[in-house]
């Protein structure tokens, strides 16, 4: 098989290609991510080695536990059909790549195996070794479903126990698909064995039974299982389904629970039952997914389990609706609910008690029609009940209820629970993508805590699952696996987060003060402190520490407030962790906490620079366990603040000492006879408290915190300040600034609050506009005054801060700066030539104003176009330029949002109002001063021309080209296709270009072109949106009956692409991705026609040629550009489309010495993979400088056609031949990528030719060419003259032949047609009415007594029996003695006046006497068969013989005892299709005529009855109706009337009644239907016409000596005409009509007269009228065809409309064409072991299994003999009988015409249980004929049936006797037993004393005194008188 048979080259390759598969990490997730188009579909963890398997697409992965690739196998696709079988596949079916979906994917421990099921093949699994999954067994057997969608459910539990060691199977739950012939076998649910001598096999298989359940044909269809989930718990597997509530259409969708017990060999066990899942009014009626797991502790207890009890989660989901058509479609309202198994097992008892004490029905009519509960004796049913082969299969109606545990607005698809503790953890996966996480805290309420995002807007697949250590749960979406941390507790830091995240897997460890799991928490068991869990909800903690903090440089004693301290031993510490430093300090327990000093102050840090101060981590431990609970502690230092504000203002307690310049915690021991500034953070009053009452700098004289000075200049700064204390005046103060890092110093005076600083020049050298140099106040000598403002000074220079006069004028007016013409630089008025070198301040207009550029300089002259204008000085601020911008004289409006000051100006200038041609020079005025530009700006005309091009696809994306003049005009250029807008992308003077947007619908539109205001139409064309271009096939190299495009790496292949709408693409292309996906390469297409067009596969240069294998190629996945189109785009990511197959480039070999020799017409060149990926036309040879045309390909040749003439070389185009460098060169091309130069071509030959020879041998050879040539002319014209006349008359034959094929075929198409619609109602019928069965006894009498309708067996009550009860009681114990019972039979068999009806009788009295004992019946018909076998076998007649004919007893008793054991299968299974297939022929018959005399028809399966001539008719409706009187007689339904009834004009009055009677009771059996003889039919014309219609009166037609049967034309009924059926009493009082048939031709009225003298009653069948007075006169009758005499000279003039009669036999053909469906549906029903939901019946498997043993017995070993017996036995004893007559099991009618179709397909029966091959000729019969391509299908299942019942597990004695014992149970009570004993004691008196003789002389017979008890029956029967 294609997939299973890969190499390790492949599995190489497959690697390579899985490079783009990738392994990402995370601290919580690892993930396998497939990014190619590969959908996961299934996932299995294996529990021993941790590896993890994914099915998928085509694809198996095994990944290591951390989700790394180990291995991958390629499933598919492959090459399948849905008509192939699991073996085989039929010439008819086509194959095509299939998907191979994965179905089902499960691990075998006991052998450890993984089982991998996909969806082609029918379902086909393989079986992988764990070690290495490419190593592979394929099991041919059908198991899962085959499509994409349908369900499936399979997973391994305990099955029937075999041995003492357990034994496991196989449950499989598969969705019915239909889409194949073979679907009907593969069960709805079964168990399948993992032994290896029948692996997958159905596990347990009896006669009538089996470890399987089937859907029956009758709803499998429309009654559709969705299989969810399945487990094991306890003694019983289950299945969770989703299935309609009932089978009727519309029905709403429920949930329901399968369950089977493990040791359940006959699915006895069977049980179904509703689950439910209801709360806050809403019904979640459809289960999405579950899962069966342990519960928490407290969830086990509120559920009254145990936590070792097995507890069932289900997410459901809500129905769209709650009937019709989206009834099974879920919908975002889903629910979570919990069921205990414990609880779901006492339902299923619940149930199942109920029907077995008799109430209700068994439901599950979907599987076998529902039959009421049978009251057993079983008093007590357990919760481990096995079930019994009563009330089964079961389907229970109460259903287990629970309400929701929590409920969703979202998809939900996945589930998985665990337990932690006492809390129950559930996982669910939602249909977009998230993983959610439940706490459940009661059976009714839980809660999520999380959700994680596994891989967005991807469904998360139902498997979900966790590692064998419950810590990881894997995660599978489409195309990635997630392994997920269960939990992350190490995330949390604080026990609040940890408490609060509710985690039910985390709680807060107090003692090593972390959260974490209970397992990883020391001592957690021994206190509940210890390790705190969500629910507790309290911390240990540090509430407070006092003091909170401390300066760094002392030392103190903390005291800690704990809350919740657990209770600890060993010695507390305090843990002081301060950056990398560790300080332990001893603590003290309190009743609050701890007391605990702080370390030593030499052992801690320093406070790091900029800072003042750390945050040490302070905890709490013991000297046994790790820090439990922690603070932060912070040490400060005061003395790292150096001035006042940041000291008073810290955090910390810090006071200043103003005149020792220094910041203090201590000011007692630092701050003695100085003033103080205490700090905000210090407690306790304070004169003087915070930054206020520091010495500072307050601010400039003008308020701002920079001083500006230009550079260059001195100036003397002066600032306020804010002092304290007197001794700070007295002192000398300096200013201090530092500029460019150099400190400059002067002297300062205080007057009142203001420093006054010396004069300094301020310059800086740097290049820039600006600098800050910082500033202080210097009092004592070195003590700045704080400087909280920042206040500090900039130098600037103007030059370097504007580069012309209108942005120096703009500058800000602190700055001072002007505009120095002298100096043409912008300078502050002091450096403008000592202010003398006119210098302009802002209240002055710059001069030199100037235009640099402006655009656009062309505009639509109706104006609205945005002119931006950038030049010099273009004003200060924007009203200097509002109104002074004039474009061509028109004055244009600035916009003041797009004004850049002097620099920029946009304005819109409205047009000149007419078309005119209108230009001028841009100018701006400010002031007195105006700027002209030298370009000048144009008002023009656009105008369009042509548009290309002129259609596009709908989806748009279409570079449109305008064309015109002036297109580039104006600021903004838009365009419109009518309102759909067109992005424009270029533009220049000629011509526009933009991309069309999408259109909703194909159009054509105008071409709308704005230029600013300005609007143009292209009136000369219109754009059409096309439909979009749809790409159907792709085709390249070799054309071939699968199409796909092909390539090489060099390129250049041309690939056919056929589809629709391709013209609407100007510039489509061909692109090809590389395997991972992240580079394409492109090529362009040329479009031929609409449906056709050529691309060139590209050149891929990432590829290395030698890796690519010309067996295997690449398959690469592609798409078009086209325009916008997105349909096309990465088109083989659609599964219909096949991929891009890379071959390697073609090798070409070099010439031998790189020349060749030409020598004849063809040049070949050889090499290797030529036509691959090639055709003719890709490849290209030249020699020389011209072609050389390619003929022919083929894998190692190219063949092509030299020029006549050497071509000159290429390369230097010499004529010379001497030298070979002048010889043309071969080089083969492809495309433009591919060169290969192979030698050099040579025109002359190797040696030189003298021509004396080869002229005469020249000459010769032409005469005799000619000689030839007018010899075979001459035979020529006299074929041709012969053969014409042949072909004309073989030509006349084949087009009549023709003409009757087409008749023959269209005949029976339009049968068929019509018979299915009436079949269609038929079934509707049954479904109401059900099938019409005899019960058993009538049944068994009709095949037991087929000519007696009332035999004395079934008497109850015979009185003249009743005196002779004694002695029949007598004799009925002699019979049921073994040994009586033999020796009477033989004795009778000996006789040879024992007649063959003698011998029948007597089997059947036997039977019906022992029908109460069938185990001894069954014993002793083993025995007789066994002496029959062994006669046969001793005599001389061929073994093959025995069963043929019924000569013995045993034989007729074989036939009896098949007819009481397989009634039950009749009703159940087989009798529904031989039900159809009589009906089906009964309706086809009658739509044709029937000739009510001889029975023939025109629609017949036989010859004998056929019409051999044509017939008019017409086809009908009258209405028929039931007058109340003759409701009255009859006892008719009193409401029937005017019920439409099909017949025909040619129908005899008989028929029509018939055809009335089987309508108007169609749902009626035909003993309770009023006979034809009964009724008369009266046909009402007018208002008070009527006339009784007959088949014979005097108005009958006579012609000669024949007389015809009355018809409805006759009679001139008219279609539509209304009839009444009137009882015989009521017409014999009618006025009969006495008129001639002239008469009735004309006036077709009929007057009354009184015949009162025929007043009785009709005879038989009512032919005859009362009129009809000559009792035929010895006419012979007719009604549609003469049948002539042998002496009557066959007077074809009678049938002057006939054709050869034989023509007439293509109406078999039409008849069994229509036929065809319902005789494969009996033959296939009865040759199968399971079929219709019935399993085979016990009687057959037994009796076949007797039979195998005797022929093992005597030694036979030809098989054909015991198929021989086994057909004997069953289907020629049994069936063949049933089939010609079903009205021995259904009470209806049968005709004559339909017996003989029956009796076609009875033979045709026989012929397929012959083993025989029947030669066909001429002279066979036309039955074998018919049917000759049939039967050796058929024969083919009669093989199958005799083989698959003989590799079933034989049955067992003990379960034969229970199966006889419970049928001798049932019918018990049918027959007259004494009746049937008084039948057989009247043969052992006729035989008495041969019997007498028998039994006086068998040894076994005088041990028990036979004889004399025989004797003493015949004295108490003598006693009777009448005896």
């Amino acid at each position: 098989m294609h997939l299973l048979s890969k190499s390790t080259g492949v599995l190489l390759a497959i690697v390579l290609c899985l490079s783009l598969q990738n392994v990402q990490s995370t601290s919580n997730f690892k993930t396998f991510v497939d990014n190619s188009d590969t959908k996961f579909n299934h996932m299995v963890l294996d529990k021993d080695r941790g590896w993890v398997f994914i099915g998928a697409v085509n694809r198996l992965y095994q990944l290591s536990l951390n989700l790394e690739l180990i291995s991958n196998y390629s499933t598919g696709p492959v090459d399948d059909a849905l008509l192939c079988s699991v073996l085989d596949c039929p010439l008819s079916a086509i194959k095509k790549p299939t998907n191979n979906y994965n179905k089902a994917l499960v691990i075998d421990y006991s052998n450890p195996r993984l089982i991998a099921c996909g969806s082609v093949f029918q379902g086909l699994c393989t079986v992988h070794n764990l070690m290495n999954i490419s190593d592979v067994q394929v099991v041919k057997e059908s198991v899962v479903a085959n499509n994409a969608s349908a369900s499936t459910v399979a997973f391994i539990a305990p099955g029937p126990v075999k041995s003492t060691s357990p034994t496991f199977v196989l449950y499989v739950g598969a969705t019915f698909t239909g889409n194949s012939p073979y679907r009907s076998e593969v069960p709805a649910v079964a168990s399948r064995s993992l032994e290896n001598n029948k692996l997958l096999s159905i596990a347990e298989v009896g006669v009538t039974t089996g470890t399987r359940m089937f859907v029956n044909n009758l709803s499998r269809e429309r009654y559709i299982i969705n299989y969810v989930y399945g487990f094991s718990s306890g003694a019983f597997s289950y299945f969770l389904t989703t299935q309609m509530k009932m089978t009727s259409p519309n029905s709403p969708y429920i949930s329901k629970l399968i369950r089977i017990c493990h040791e359940d060999k006959d699915y006895y066990s069977y049980t179904e039952i509703p689950i439910e899942c209801i709360g806050g009014g809403r019904q979640y009626n459809l289960a999405q997914a579950a899962f069966v797991g342990k519960p928490g502790s407290e969830l086990a207890a509120i559920l009254g389990n145990t936590a070792q009890d097995d507890v069932l989660y289900v997410v459901f989901s809500q129905s769209e609706q709650t009937e019709g058509e989206h009834a099974n479609q879920p919908t975002a309202n889903c629910a979570l609910c919990i069921y205990s198994l414990n609880a779901i097992k006492r339902q299923f008892k619940l149930n199942i008690n109920n029907c077995f004490s008799g109430k209700g029905t068994r439901g599950l009519d979907f599987i076998i029609i529902g039959h009421d509960c049978i009251r057993t004796k079983i008093e007590t049913i357990t919760e481990d009940f096995c079930g019994l082969d009563v009330n089964t299969p079961l389907g229970g109606e109460i259903p287990v209820t629970a309400v929701p545990v929590l409920t969703f607005n979202t998809n939900l698809s996945a589930v998985a629970a665990t337990s932690t503790g006492d809390f129950t953890v559930v996982f669910i996966g939602t249909r977009s993508g998230h993983l959610k996480k439940i706490v459940v805290e009661n059976s009714v309420s839980a809660f999520e805590y999380d959700d994680i995002v596994i891989d967005e807007k991807s469904s998360v697949n139902a498997d979900m699952m966790f590692d064998t250590n419950m810590n990881y749960l894997y995660v599978m979406t489409e195309n990635k696996v997630t392994r997920v941390k269960v939990q992350n507790c190490s995330k949390y830091e604080s026990c609040k987060e940890c408490l609060s995240a509710k985690d039910p897997y985390c709680g807060w460890c107090s003692l090593e003060n972390k959260c974490s799991l209970r397992s990883s928490c020391q001592d957690a068991a021994k206190d509940p402190l210890s390790w705190i869990p969500y629910k507790t909800g309290r911390c240990t903690s540090i509430t407070s520490v006092s003091p909170k903090e401390l300066q760094r440089t002392t030392a103190r004693t903390l005291e800690l407030t704990i809350d919740n301290l657990p209770p600890l031993a060993g010695q507390f510490l305090c843990v002081f962790t301060i950056f990398d430093k560790v300080l332990t300090t001893n603590a003290t327990r309190n009743n609050f906490g701890v007391n605990c000093t702080t370390p030593r102050t030499d052992l801690l840090p320093s406070i790091p620079p900029g800072q003042h101060h750390f945050t040490a981590k302070l905890s709490v431990k013991t000297s046994n366990n790790p820090e439990f609970v922690v603070t932060n502690f912070t040490f400060f230092d005061c003395n790292t603040y150096t001035s006042c504000t940041p000291c008073v203002s810290s955090m910390f307690p810090c006071d200043w000492c103003v005149d020792g310049h220094r910041c203090t915690h201590d000011t007692a021991e630092n701050c003695r006879n100085d003033i103080l500034v205490t700090g905000i953070n210090r407690g306790g009053p304070s004169y003087r408290s915070g930054p206020t009452f520091c010495p500072t700098i307050n601010g400039t004289t003008d308020g701002s915190s920079e001083i500006l000075v230009p550079a260059g200049t001195w100036k003397g700064i002066r600032v306020k300040i804010h002092i304290i204390g007197q001794f700070i005046v007295q002192t000398r103060f300096l200013c201090q600034f530092n500029i460019e890092g150099r400190v400059s110093s002067v002297n300062a005076d205080l007057i009142g609050d203001t420093i006054s600083c010396e004069e300094m020049e301020f310059a800086y050298t740097q290049r820039g506009p600006n600098m800050t140099a910082t500033f202080a106040v210097i009092w004592g000598g070195s003590k700045p005054l704080d400087n909280p403002d920042d206040i500090h000074v900039v130098i600037y220079r103007c030059r370097d801060m504007a580069e012309n006069c209108g942005m120096c004028l703009a500058l800000d007016k602190k700055y001072g700066c002007g505009w120095c013409q002298s100096t043409n630089r912008c300078e502050i008025t002091n450096q403008c030539d000592g202010g003398s070198g006119g210098w302009l301040n802002q209240s002055h207009t710059c001069p030199n104003l100037s235009i640099l550029s402006f655009r656009p300089q062309l505009g639509p002259w109706e104006g609205g176009t945005n002119i931006t204008i950038e030049g010099i000085n273009l004003g200060r601020s924007f009203s200097d330029i509002y109104s002074g911008v004039t474009v061509a004289g028109i004055s244009c409006e600035p916009y003041e949002h797009l004004y850049k000051t002097t620099r920029e100006i946009v304005c819109r200038v409205d047009g000149p109002g007419t078309s005119e041609v209108r230009k001028g020079p841009v100018m701006v005025k400010v002031e007195n001063f105006r700027g002209e530009s030298k370009q000048h700006y144009q008002f023009i005309d656009p105008r369009i021309e042509e548009i290309f091009p002129r259609h596009g696809p709908r989806s748009g994306g279409t570079t449109l080209s305008i064309k015109g003049k002036y297109m580039n005009a104006g600021s903004l250029i838009e365009v419109f296709i009518d309102e759909l807008p067109c992005k424009v992308i270029s533009v220049n003077a000629s011509e526009t270009k933009c991309l069309t947007s999408a259109s909703n619908r194909q159009r054509e539109g105008k071409i709308k072109v704005k230029f600013d205001q300005g609007i143009r139409f292209c009136d000369k064309d219109l754009y059409e949106y096309t439909e979009d271009p749809i790409i159907e096939s792709l085709e390249s190299g070799v054309t071939g009956t699968n199409k796909f495009p092909k390539g090489i790496p060099a390129g250049g292949i041309k690939i056919s692409v056929s589809g629709k709408h391709l013209l609407s693409i100007q510039r489509p292309k061909f692109y090809v991705y590389n395997e991972e996906k992240t580079k394409h390469y492109l090529s362009k297409c040329e479009v031929h026609s609409d449906s056709l067009m050529t691309c060139l596969s590209p050149y891929i240069a990432d590829i290395n040629n030698s890796l690519l294998e010309a067996e295997k190629p690449k398959q690469l996945d592609y798409g078009f550009e086209m325009d916008n189109v997105a349909a096309v785009q990465n088109i083989s990511m659609n599964n219909n489309y096949p991929k891009f197959s890379l071959y390697p480039n073609p090798h070409f070999d070099e010439f031998e010495n790189m020349i060749k020799y030409y020598k004849s017409d063809y040049l070949t060149i050889n090499g290797m993979n030529i036509d691959r990926a090639c055709q003719e036309t890709d490849i290209r040879v030249r020699i020389g400088n011209k072609d050389c045309n390619v003929t022919s390909l083929s894998k190692q040749q190219l063949t092509c056609k030299p020029p006549s003439e050497q071509p000159t070389n290429s390369i230097n185009g010499s004529d010379s031949e001497t030298n070979n460098q002048d010889l043309p060169e071969v080089i083969v091309s492809i495309g433009e990528n591919f060169h290969v130069n192979i030698g050099k071509l040579d025109y002359s030959t190797s040696s030189a030719q003298t021509g004396a020879f080869a002229e005469t041998t020249l000459y010769g050879g032409v005469v005799g060419m000619i000689i030839l040539t007018l010899i075979f002319i001459a035979f020529l014209i006299a074929y041709r003259r012969k053969s014409t006349e042949s072909s004309r008359v073989l030509k006349n034959m084949q087009e009549q032949m023709d003409i009757l094929e087409l008749r023959v075929a269209a005949e029976c198409k339009e049968a068929f047609a019509e018979l299915q619609t009436e079949m269609t109602d038929l079934t509707s019928d049954i479904t109401s009415g059900g099938i019409p069965f005899l019960d058993y006894r009538s049944y068994a009498i009709k095949i037991l007594f087929p000519n007696l309708e009332d035999h004395s067996a079934i008497q109850r009550e015979k009185p003249e029996l009743l005196r002779k009860e004694k002695g029949l009681r007598l004799f009925g114990q002699l019979v049921l003695n073994k040994t009586f019972l033999l020796l009477f039979i033989r004795t009778l068999e000996s006789n040879r006046y024992f007649s063959m009806k003698d011998r029948v009788n007597v089997a059947a009295m036997i039977m019906i006497s022992l029908q109460s004992k069938m185990e001894y019946c069954t014993d002793i018909l083993k025995t007789l068969l066994a002496d029959l076998i062994e006669k046969c076998i001793e005599g001389k007649s061929h073994p093959k013989l025995l069963l043929r004919r019924t000569e013995s007893v045993a034989e007729k008793m074989l036939s009896a005892w098949f007819t009481f054991l397989l009634y039950k299968f009749l009703r159940e299974c087989a009798g529904e299709p031989l039900y159809m297939l009589f009906r089906a022929i009964k309706q086809q018959v009658n739509k044709g005529p029937v000739d009510a005399i001889t029975s023939e028809a025109r629609y017949s399966l036989s010859e004998e009855k056929l019409i051999r001539q044509s017939i008019d008719y017409r086809a009908m409706t009258v209405y028929v109706s039931i007058s109340q009187q003759t409701a009255f007689v009859t006892g008719l339904d009193p409401n029937t009337e005017n019920v439409p009834v099909k017949v025909l004009d040619c129908d005899t009055i008989s028929q029509v009644k018939e055809k009335a009677l089987d309508t108007i009771y169609r749902a009626t059996p035909y003993s309770q239907r009023p006979r034809p003889s009964e009724l008369d039919v009266e046909w009402r014309t007018g208002m008070s016409g009527r006339l009784i219609l007959y088949d014979d009166d005097s108005t009958s037609k006579i012609d000669n000596e024949w007389k015809k049967k009355n018809t409805l034309n006759h009679y001139r009924v008219p279609d539509g005409g209304l009839l009444n059926l009137v009882s015989v009493k009521q017409t014999s009082n009618y006025n009969l009509s006495i008129m001639s048939a002239d008469k009735i031709e004309k006036l077709h009225k009929y007057e009354t007269l009184n015949i009162a003298k025929y007043n009785t009653a009709s005879p038989p069948y009512r032919t005859t009228s009362p009129l009809t007075h000559d009792n035929d006169g010895g006419y012979k009758a007719w009604h549609l065809v003469k049948h002539h005499d042998s002496n009557d000279n066959h007077k074809e003039g009678d049938r002057s409309n006939k054709m050869v009669s034989e023509i007439y036999l293509t109406r078999l053909l039409a008849t069994k064409g229509t036929l065809q469906k319902f005789v494969d549906d009996l033959f296939e029903t009865i040759f199968s072991t399971a079929h219709r939901g019935s399993a085979l019946p016990l009687a057959i498997k037994y009796m076949f299994d007797f039979l195998d043993d005797q022929a093992l017995q005597h030694g036979i070993t030809d098989p054909e003999v015991v198929h021989t017996w086994k057909s004997n036995s069953l289907p020629l004893r049994f069936w063949v009988n049933l089939i010609k007559n079903p009205n021995f099991v259904f009470d209806i009618h049968k005709s004559n015409i339909v017996d003989s179709c029956l009796s076609v397909v009875a033979q045709t029966f026989m012929d397929s249980c012959s083993t025989s091959d029947h030669r066909l000729g001429k002279d066979s019969p036309s039955s074998k004929l018919l049917y000759a391509k049939d039967i050796p299908v058929y024969k083919e299942w009669v093989d199958r049936y005799y083989s698959d019942i003989k590799i079933m597990q034989a049955i067992s004695d003990q379960d034969m006797n229970a199966m006889l014992a419970e049928e001798s149970r049932l019918h018990a009570t049918e027959f007259n037993i004494n009746s049937s004993l008084y039948e057989l004691y009247m043969y052992a008196v006729k035989y008495n004393e041969q019997l007498m003789v028998t039994l006086e002389e068998d040894e076994f017979s005088q041990k028990q005194r036979l004889a004399y008890k025989l004797e003493q029956v015949h004295n108490i029967m003598v006693a009777d008188p009448n005896l």
